[in-house]
């Protein structure tokens, strides 16, 4: 006797403890089944690309005495690269040098002689035409000497120039000559891709009507090969921003907006899920779904077990492919 009884209580406290750890409501909450719409969403491969794709030139012509980046080196803009180096810059200075001592001896020379022929023309001892000739050697000297120092800075901008800078932020595609070339005055030195990346889809002309400036889609990371969105991998959202109004052998091209793409290679190739069109279908939220002997079920709420069969999860629970019919009323298991 003593042993149903502490069997009786025994069950009574397992009932009532299972009761407590339920959620409040959840035997009498209940599940209507009803038909709505998803949306198909296809994979499909999308190429990193760069939104411009620019080149470093040389501004003057001469050889290349330092090279400083190499193929994927970043690089910020403003940055210098490579430096071109023309020797008939050292010779012209030089002489420009020289002409600028001499220029400023006749400058001086000129200043003399106005003092003097100002102090002679006081006195009379010198017609004022003397004094205007004196006048005019001195600004003939100054303006001289203001063209050198002209020519000057115009050699030491050219030199200055000779650095070859980066236009833009971003990271180097191709280098185009090497340390020690000859290179021309606005030859491409390097070739870079500027810091802002996008993805770049290619889809079949039948996709063409469903996509549009806007729509999300999603992004898998780097290395996540066949992985879906339903398999729970970490992915990124991204943004069409771009759908380009020409088809060219079968297929649309779309630029996808995503953030966080630096460190990835231009043109290697990610896995992106894009939205189809939508179909009927009915979704359930899965905490009414449950698993036995291999197969999954739904309780209806007359107690009926059905066997179903459960697709990719949706926003808001499960497909549902079979088993279930819209009107039906499910319970908790």
């Amino acid at each position: 006797m003593q042993v149903i009884l502490k069997t009786a209580f025994s069950i009574s406290t397992v009932a009532v403890l299972t009761a407590m750890a339920l959620p409040a409501g959840a035997q009498e909450a209940a599940f209507t089944v009803s038909a709505g719409e998803v949306e198909d969403r296809k994979s499909v491969f999308a190429t990193v690309e760069s939104v411009d794709v620019v080149s470093a030139r040389a501004r003057i012509g001469g050889t290349v005495t330092e090279l400083l980046v190499d193929e994927g080196s970043p690089v910020q803009a403003g940055q210098m690269i490579a430096r071109v180096v023309d020797e008939k810059l050292a010779l012209q200075t030089k002489s420009v040098d020289a002409r600028i001592e001499s220029l400023t001896s006749q400058r001086d020379l000129a200043e003399t002689t106005l003092a003097r022929s100002e102090k002679l023309f006081s006195t009379g001892a010198i017609p004022k035409s003397r004094l205007d000739e004196a006048r005019s050697a001195l600004e003939v000297a100054d303006r001289s000497l203001a063209a050198a120092e002209a020519e000057r800075q115009v050699l030491d901008q050219t030199r200055v120039e000779g650095d070859v800078l980066s236009p833009a932020a971003g990271r180097i595609l191709t280098v185009q000559v090497r340390k020690g070339s000859v290179v021309l005055p606005g030859e491409p030195i390097a070739t870079l891709a500027a810091e802002a990346y996008i993805l770049r889809l290619q889809l079949p002309e039948r996709h063409a009507m469903f996509i549009s400036q806007g729509d999300e889609v999603q992004v898998a990371e780097r290395g996540l090969g066949a992985l879906t969105p339903a398999s729970g991998a970490n992915l990124r959202s991204g943004m069409i921003r771009q759908v380009y109004p020409e088809i060219r052998g079968g297929r649309v091209s779309a630029d996808v907006e995503v953030a966080g793409l630096g460190d990835f290679f231009v043109g290697e190739r990610i896995r992106v899920w894009i939205g189809t069109g939508k179909r009927p279908a009915i979704v359930v939220p899965e905490t009414y779904l449950y698993a036995r002997y291999g197969l999954t079920f739904a309780k209806l709420s007359d107690g009926r077990e059905v066997v179903v069969q459960p697709g990719l999860p949706q926003d808001g629970g499960v497909e549902v492919l079979s088993g279930l019919e819209a009107g039906d009323v499910l319970s908790h298991p």
